[in-house]
């Protein structure tokens, strides 16, 4: 299941006992509109392995800027509170999931 990220909860996601995978996007970015069904594929199949968030830049803003966030969709990968890795752009089903599986 997929986690709606906002400005309260965003701390308590990245340094949760999970890796989190956080899909920046907009409603206006097509890509984003494109691998949003895949992500959200992925979310229920990597339930309990991995906690799967969206951020929308437009409503938090402050987050995007923190991660340098300049272009979507951007996936950022965390660990133990710190960025790990990052996929820019869309994506097929099979690269999404050889990067979540990476970052198990």
């Amino acid at each position: 299941m997929e986690v709606v990220v906002t400005n309260e909860n965003f701390e308590s996601l990245k340094n949760g006992s999970q890796p989190l995978v956080v899909d920046f996007w907009a409603d206006w970015c097509g890509p984003c509109k494109m691998i949003g069904p895949i992500i959200s594929q992925l979310a229920e199949e990597y339930d309990g392995k991995l906690t799967v968030a969206k951020c929308n830049v437009e409503e938090c803003e402050d987050i995007a800027v923190e991660y340098g966030i300049r272009n979507i969709p951007t996936i950022l990968f965390f660990k133990n509170g710190e960025v790990v890795d990052r996929m820019v752009g869309a994506a097929n089903k099979v690269a999404l999931q050889a990067k979540f599986d990476a970052n198990l």
